[in-house]
């Protein structure tokens, strides 16, 4: 799934809620990506597009020490799990998600809905710290599965460093997205299949005068 728009555009199919907010950094994205939480509209944005509010959830209280605080937590993220790929150890992140995980996150609740149908809500005004528990208890779980953390790969697209749990049949997914990583790799396979087609041709041979 994708939200927001331009080069701000964001996808929650990584497979854990975790590393959809590490791929909202720079660093963590498709090439050319930018700083998508870049302020507390764009977080308030993303926090309901990852469901980890329901729609229409006020957050009187969100401002730039919310948008600092998921920064830091998504980079403690990113830097474990770059660490289980063979990257550089990540010293204090694993004691930072630790401690965002200790956290009360809020709790769901399920009311009637202004068609009489089931909706969730939280018992609960939602505060920063419980919202970062919700998204460091992810990571803590990914951490401890094995079968979860066997599965974390990192996309083979050109310039693309999204993290992702490749869930697909013999492990074998190569692209953090077939639609698009995966359909730019094939673009630019063809191409060098057709240009390495053209080069091979030759010279192109004059015709005798009067041949056509």
């Amino acid at each position: 799934m994708a939200a927001g728009r331009g080069a701000r555009m964001w996808r929650f199919d990584t497979g854990r809620i975790c590393l959809d907010l590490v791929t909202t950094e720079p660093a963590g994205g498709a090439p050319g990506g930018c700083e998508q939480l870049d302020g507390p509209e764009r977080l308030a944005r993303w926090l309901t597009d990852a469901r980890l509010v329901p729609p229409g959830t006020v957050l009187p209280a969100l401002d730039d020490t919310w948008v600092a605080r998921f920064h830091d937590l998504r980079s403690a993220v990113g830097r474990l799990m770059a660490a289980q790929l063979g990257g550089p150890a990540a010293d204090g992140a694993l004691e930072r998600v630790n401690l965002l995980a200790s956290g009360a996150p809020p709790g769901p609740r399920a009311v009637r809905g202004a068609d009489g149908g089931l909706v969730r809500a939280l018992s609960t005004a939602p505060d920063c710290a419980g919202l970062l528990s919700v998204v460091a208890r992810d990571a803590v779980d990914l951490l401890t599965d094995p079968a979860a953390r066997a599965a974390l790969r990192r996309c083979q697209g050109e310039d693309c460093h999204r993290l992702y749990l490749d869930t697909s049949r013999g492990g074998r997914r190569r692209w953090c997205s077939g639609e698009v990583c995966g359909n730019r790799a094939r673009v630019a396979r063809h191409r060098r299949r057709t240009m390495g087609t053209a080069g091979g041709r030759g010279p192109v041979k004059e015709m005798p005068p009067g041949v056509r």
